[in-house]
């Protein structure tokens, strides 16, 4: 079943008098469940992609369904409904609240849902703590950690709304190698015991290793798909 199905898929951006096509028609769908890479150089799309997915940016023309409802005309409120309970994100900077502890930080998001009780709170965040191996460091602060250890923060911070869609935007670019492997395998093996959908960028092949699919990107459009 196709948890995001993207329709003919452009996006312009404006530079003055000058319009440049970051996205020149993208037709994609994903299954529930897949463990997917998009691929391709610098300025190929990827990213752009990634936030049209996710409700943070919106696209000139085409369609993005996810999970069934069409999200190109979604009134602000139902787009940040979407971003909190359906959509899980990770960045390359990690994105961490230097201020609060690890505990804290992947707590937030259930903070802004509200509709979640105390209990299950610390349930959730004790579970995804222990699931990224940081259960011994909740009480740590970001500065405290690791560049590996700061992006499993990150990961437990996404999936602690148990989001249907993870969308990873060059997760393992600040790390060395093997902490990036360690990441992406981390990911892989929630992916499978959750059942949830991730998306990830990159250019690393060692990386894409790991996809069920690979979507390789050039100038704004998909060249081609390979299952692995």
């Amino acid at each position: 079943m196709a948890i995001v199905n993207v329709k003919q898929l452009k996006k312009d951006y404006d530079l003055g008098r000058t319009k440049v096509p970051a996205l020149r028609g993208v037709d994609l769908i994903i299954e529930k469940g897949e463990f997917v890479t998009i691929a391709g150089p610098s300025g190929c799309g990827k990213t752009t992609t990634l936030n049209i997915m996710g409700c943070l940016d919106k696209a000139t023309s085409g369609e993005v369904w996810i999970n069934d409802c069409l999200i190109n005309n979604l009134e602000e409120k139902k787009l940040n409904s979407l971003r909190l309970n359906t959509i899980g994100f990770i960045f390359q900077a990690f994105n961490l609240v230097p201020v609060l502890n690890v505990y804290e930080n992947v707590e937030l998001p259930l903070l802004i849902i509200k509709n979640v009780s105390s209990n299950e709170r610390r349930e959730r965040v004790n579970y995804f703590l222990k699931a990224v191996g940081l259960f011994e460091h909740a009480k740590k602060k970001p500065s405290e950690l690791s560049g590996g250890q700061r992006q499993r923060v990150a990961v437990a911070r996404a999936l602690v709304t148990k989001p249907k869609i993870v969308l990873a935007d060059e997760p393992t670019a600040n790390l060395d190698s093997k902490n990036g492997m360690e990441i992406i395998e981390l990911m892989h093996d929630i992916s499978r015991k959750e059942s949830t959908t991730f998306i990830f960028s990159t250019h690393d092949p060692k990386v894409m290793q790991k996809a069920d699919r690979i979507i390789h990107m050039e100038d704004g459009l998909i060249k081609s798909e390979v299952s692995i």
